[in-house]
């Protein structure tokens, strides 16, 4: 029995180089590795966390700011230089609009149908006009303009209760979160789900979209060693396959919930048109709409804000002249709204700063080439992955001066920073359609927290900037700061709470 087994996994092992070896590109000038490429396994054992930091490391070892890895039976290539970002998101843009297949998004993505899993054709430019020029559009922002100031006094109502008898430690994470979970479901489902109870419904809903999280971090050997999946890994194919089934029905709940309640939300509306086409707003795509806009637009902007303050009460000169730059274009006696962003050019400045050190994706979604290109001069195969490191890019010391200094000042006088350079919401086609709303969402939390209050840290030494694992990199350690309510602000601080 022993050594049939034996027999039966060399066979197994020599069918899988084969493979491997006749999917191998030859003949073309591929990027430059790190490594030899091992049989079966490619480069797999090179990928390390944190990926962002670790991909440069090898770019570095490779001596190219382009790179080819083999993951197994997949392909991929690296970049981290802002001149082959635009070359293949531009240049090369609809080659690069499509997606890599993976395991988890078949489970939970609704087998490779929502907005950021799709493969580049008909149905993902369907969604794609859904949401950015329906659901995101700058009409329907400005229509659900209350709910962020709604949830923004709800952020001050708690910090002023936490701090109102002078500087009292609060930690920012749990509060930020808040913000940006309930703004993001307040818009698609009419609900506050994250306070500080947690119980029933609510408590449910959070578990499970935390665990979306965490499954989305996540990689599965079963993506690049195809042949693991004959056994299930892991077991990982089956935990998916329950997951999905118990988040399918938290959404389908939502969707059931406002055929029988109408609301003024995006699923309502989304609702509505399925009455006129209902071949295309299938509960499904409905679904996968949802989730996407919970994925991206929850983590990101609280990890963003989190990271910005921490930059601020690092350096209490920069956050001083943001202040001094509210008080005097907009005034003691009312909140920052947003139609004063676009006149405070520091604060604008400080968030661009926050999205260069910090980019609340610093690889960006990986892209899949559709057809034979070339990249910087090499031959890019087709069905090659494309990582793009962004951590990278915002960090080149040929592009930046002092790249890993926090210095808002760079961005005086630029309205603009060349999307290339610049990548926060990504670039080309499969760029974040959400990039309004995220503005609108930080520039407003961020200016009233400067505006409102006052911050200092709980030590003479400066706030760490450990990063944590995860797709959106949030702070190793969640910011601990001393916060009290300005006094010139108190009262418009207490005529926010009334109006909460």
């Amino acid at each position: 029995m022993e050594i049939n087994l034996v027999i039966s996994t060399t066979l197994l092992l020599l069918f899988v180089f084969l493979v491997y070896k006749s999917l191998a590109p030859r003949g073309r000038r591929l990027p430059p590795s790190p490594a030899v490429s091992l049989p079966i396994i490619g480069h797999l054992h090179l990928i390390k966390q944190p990926l962002h930091r670790h991909l440069l490391h090898l770019s570095q070892i490779s001596g190219s700011p382009i790179f080819f890895l083999k993951l197994g039976v997949r392909s991929a290539v690296v970049v981290s230089s802002p001149d082959l970002v635009e070359e293949c998101l531009s240049k090369n843009d609809t080659i690069f609009a499509n997606r890599p297949l993976i395991l988890v998004d078949k489970y939970v993505g609704y087998n490779h149908k929502t907005i950021s899993g799709a493969p580049y054709g008909d149905h993902w430019r369907s969604l794609r006009r859904i949401v950015a020029q329906d659901l995101l559009s700058i009409a329907r922002l400005k229509a659900f303009l209350h709910i962020r100031v709604d949830e923004i006094r709800h952020l001050l109502s708690g910090l002023e209760k936490a701090s109102r008898h002078g500087f009292s430690k609060v930690e920012l994470r749990p509060r930020l979160s808040e913000l940006t979970f309930n703004l993001i479901l307040r818009m698609i489902a009419g609900k506050r789900y994250f306070t500080q109870e947690k119980e029933g419904e609510q408590g449910r809903f959070l578990e499970i979209i935390k665990q979306v999280f965490e499954i989305a971090q996540a990689s599965d050997p079963q993506d690049f060693l195809p042949f693991l999946q004959w056994i299930d890994y892991g077991g990982f194919q089956k935990k998916m396959i329950a997951f999905s089934k118990k988040l399918d029905g938290l959404l389908q709940n939502l969707v059931d919930e406002h055929r029988v309640e109408k609301r003024n939300t995006m699923i309502a509306h989304l609702l509505s048109l399925q009455e006129s086409q209902p071949e295309l707003y299938t509960d499904e795509t409905i679904k996968g709409i949802v989730l996407t806009l919970i994925f991206a637009g929850t983590d990101t902007s609280s990890v963003t804000l989190e990271w910005a303050m921490t930059l601020l009460v690092n350096h209490p000169h920069m956050l001083e002249k943001a202040r001094k730059e509210l008080d005097s274009r907009v005034g003691f006696h009312r909140l920052i709204n947003e139609e004063d962003l676009p006149n405070l050019p520091y604060l604008r400045s400080i968030i661009s700063e926050t999205f260069r050190l910090f980019p609340a994706l610093p690889l960006l979604i990986p892209h899949q080439s559709s057809e034979d290109c070339v990249v910087g001069g090499y031959d890019i195969p087709r069905g090659t992955m494309l990582f793009i490191n962004a951590w990278a890019v915002h960090r080149d010391p040929n592009v930046w001066d002092e790249p890993t200094i926090f210095n808002p000042d760079r961005f005086e006088g630029k309205d603009q920073v060349e999307t290339h350079k610049l990548l926060p919401f990504g670039m080309g086609r499969r760029a974040c359609p959400g990039l309004g709303l995220g503005q609108r969402t930080v520039g407003l939390a961020l200016g009233s927290l400067v505006q409102c209050f006052e911050w200092e840290r709980t030590t003479v030494e400066e706030v760490e900037l450990d990063e944590g694992i995860g797709l959106t990199v949030p702070k190793l350690n969640p910011l601990e700061v001393m916060c009290k309510p300005r006094e010139v602000m108190y009262e418009v601080i207490q005529g926010a709470i009334l109006q909460s």
